[in-house]
């Protein structure tokens, strides 16, 4: 089924690609994330001795800050900050740097998300828009920052519609028709700094799973399914572009892809 997108683009197609690195000097490790008129800006300080209260100290503690373009973080940006952690303690190895804590700063820098009148459309749908660019600027920041790391991750939001077509990195106009969104974030296996053998889970290459995934929305089983092909299918682009960008040797290289 084709659809017509109002920007031209197929319902696979990726919104232009924009990674910088290296783009603040005071930080151990940065990074610029841009999709489409979606920017993020990635910062990351550390590892520093002692970690944080309730935290392990036999492993390495991070901390994720979110700072909104405007205004004050309320409980949505608490649940960024909350997944964003998690995915992170996923790609991350924790068997180094113990007792110690690396803080990652998340800036928005400009938001595509939809503006709706509905409240709990608008909070979602900010929600899915964000949260991708945010996660791949984190993963170039940490590497930016020489965080050991399992293997990178892309993420990736696919959207289902009434009529159940799925799209790929919607618009904010686009966003304010989808009934259902899912949020998902892929090993890129490529880069993995595992043992040989071990980027084999239970026989099935690393590149078949998945680190997040996050719904909202109604959406039944099959749907969700058809997005997890889909979304799986559109991550080589974006595995393949962030590791074009990170094989660069200028540390200040700026990549884009269109």
């Amino acid at each position: 089924m084709e659809i017509d997108r109002a920007d031209g683009r197929t319902a696979n197609q990726l919104r232009p690609l924009s990674c910088s690195r290296n783009t603040l000097h005071r930080a151990h490790g940065s990074a610029s994330w841009s999709q489409g008129d979606t920017k993020v800006l990635a910062a990351v300080y550390g590892p520093k001795a002692g970690t944080k209260k309730n935290e392990n100290p036999e492993k390495p503690c991070f901390e994720v800050i979110w700072k909104p373009k405007s205004g004050q973080i309320g409980k949505l940006e608490k649940e960024y900050e909350m997944i964003l952690k998690r995915t992170v303690q996923s790609i991350c190895i924790l068997t180094v740097n113990q007792n110690t804590t690396t803080s990652i700063i998340i800036q928005v820098v400009h938001d595509d998300g939809a503006v709706s009148f509905d409240d709990y459309v608008f909070q979602y749908s900010v929600f899915i828009s964000l949260l991708p660019c945010a996660i791949n600027a984190a993963c170039a920041a940490l590497v930016d920052a020489g965080i050991p790391m399992k293997h990178l991750a892309v993420a990736i939001c696919c959207c289902l519609a009434e009529s159940g077509y799925v799209i790929l990195d919607p618009t904010k106009l686009e966003e304010q028709k989808m009934k259902a969104f899912a949020y998902l974030v892929f090993p890129n296996s490529i880069l993995s700094v595992l043992p040989e053998g071990s980027s084999l889970v239970e026989g099935e290459p690393m590149e078949h799973g998945i680190i997040t995934s996050v719904t909202h929305g109604a959406m039944s089983v099959d749907d969700y399914f058809h997005c997890l092909d889909r979304g799986r299918a559109a991550s080589a682009k974006l595995s393949d572009f962030l590791r074009r960008n990170l094989q660069s040797q200028l540390p200040s290289h700026s990549s884009k892809a269109e």
